[in-house]
């Protein structure tokens, strides 16, 4: 990949964001004379105060075995990839990177080099981060404001006390079981949610999936890289997945119950179990929305779940380009067509409809990229973008999507959305699923 500097900055009077590094042992420092560097596909940009925020709570600083950081040289004003600490000679220094909270969308990546050899980056999200003299600060920028995924608004305690009482109240249900280990093993801000009885329950149920993405976080095949949880290793009955609904929606004032997690395939290849769970929980209830997560690849079924009584569909999509969305999802047995008929079905049967778009700065706000969300939101006006950070290797994920398609220069994840703010101004702009007393009205 070639990279370029932006050069829009460098004046003597610019506020910079420190680089931070990391050493062998983890410990992380910053550098006096060295500004952080953001890098958005092929450009690289140093970073000054007013390009991040403070590290929102709940944020984590990482450090990115064997890459090389990419610092600028404040008093040289010049680019500089460093293989060891200028103020201590010989001692390794690496990258460091921050993962962000819920409804943050991430600006610039942290600029590295790596070599050919090295293993891919664990399947987390990696924005810039620096020291502004008194704090970590973080690019980027907030979307979505609500606290569903607010840490501290989970204690641990809490979680617990409503794991045990479930188990008393439904101890043969083996879904509320599998979340109990979501919510107390794997930390799921879902499950979570579920046991303390607030917001948005997941409804997991599907073994397999007719995609194989790149970043799939609970199978990968190929041995290259670590899934981060187990996959849900049965089906759930019709009766075990209402019986988990309807206690969530008799429970909860504007619940949200969702099919489609980040522990399972795709739930459309579990529509024999959710279609007659969907009836089951609209003969009990019509209060609560029914949403899915979907990769959108069964239109078929998705009109059957509509009619069944599915409220609301959430589409995944890295890019409405078809060649880089091939080269991400490597689909099995469907095509990008399919995912579009999907959201025009949705939009006809006036459901609400929002796509899942994995955001990457230097891809999603290449000129190309936006020309192609534009004319898709013309042709397809869903309601929604959920603007998801992409866990994945940021390197790795430009290289495969250069050889898919052309990526000119990046505009900026701010831009991007700013225009879209002000050109499309029906689209709701998030990250969580609403509940239906938020979208009744625009069908």
């Amino acid at each position: 990949m070639k990279r370029k500097k932006r050069g829009k900055k460098g004046g003597a009077g610019e506020r910079w964001l420190k680089a931070l590094v990391a050493n062998r042992r983890g410990e992380i420092f910053d550098l006096e004379d060295y500004g952080a560097v953001g890098m958005a596909g092929p450009l690289l940009e140093p970073l000054t105060l007013e390009d991040g925020v403070p590290l929102p709570h709940g944020g984590e600083l990482m450090f990115l075995p064997d890459r090389r950081p990419i610092v600028f040289n404040i008093e040289k004003g010049r680019l500089e990839t460093l293989v060891e600490n200028p103020y201590v000679p010989g001692e390794t220094v690496f990258q460091v990177a921050s993962f962000n909270s819920p409804g943050y969308v991430v600006t610039f990546n942290p600029a590295y080099q790596d070599e050919p050899s090295c293993p891919p980056l664990p399947l987390f999200s990696y924005g810039a981060v620096g020291w502004d003299g008194t704090g970590f600060r973080s690019s980027v920028f907030l979307v979505d404001a609500e606290k569903r995924q607010d840490l501290r608004l989970m204690p641990r305690e809490k979680v617990v006390s409503g794991v045990e009482r479930l188990r008393k109240k439904i101890p043969e249900n083996r879904l509320v079981v599998h979340l109990e280990k979501c919510a107390l093993t794997y930390g799921c801000p879902a499950a979570k949610n579920f046991f303390i009885g607030r917001f948005e329950a997941p409804l997991p149920t599907s073994q397999v999936c007719n995609a194989r993405c790149l970043g799939c976080i609970s199978l990968q095949k190929e041995g290259v890289l670590s899934h981060c949880q187990d996959r849900i290793s049965f089906t759930p009955t019709p009766d075990e997945i209402a019986e988990v609904a309807l206690l969530h929606i008799k429970n909860v004032e504007k619940s949200v119950v969702s099919f489609g997690q980040g522990c399972e395939g795709d739930p459309l290849m579990a529509w024999e179990a959710i279609l007659p769970a969907i009836r089951k929980i609209r003969e009990a209830s019509r209060a609560g929305t029914i949403n899915m997560n979907t990769n959108g690849s069964r239109p078929d079924i998705v009109s059957k779940l509509f009619d069944a009584g599915l409220d609301a569909i959430r589409v995944s999509l890295n890019s409405v380009r078809e060649s880089c969305y091939q080269a991400y999802f490597r689909p099995n047995g469907y095509g990008f067509a399919d995912v579009l008929t999907t959201i025009g079905n949705g939009i006809e049967r006036n459901r609400f409809v929002s796509i899942n778009y994995l955001n990457c700065p230097g891809i999603t706000d290449t000129p190309e990229e936006t020309e192609a969300l534009y004319s898709f939101l013309e042709r397809y006006p869903i309601h929604m973008i959920q603007w998801r950070n992409l866990n994945f290797d940021p390197l790795r994920y430009f290289q495969v999507m250069e050889k898919s398609d052309r990526q000119g220069r990046p505009m900026g994840m701010k831009s991007l959305i700013r225009g879209l703010k002000k050109d499309v101004p029906h689209l709701i702009h998030g990250y969580f699923n609403p509940p239906k007393e938020k979208f009744l009205h625009l069908s």
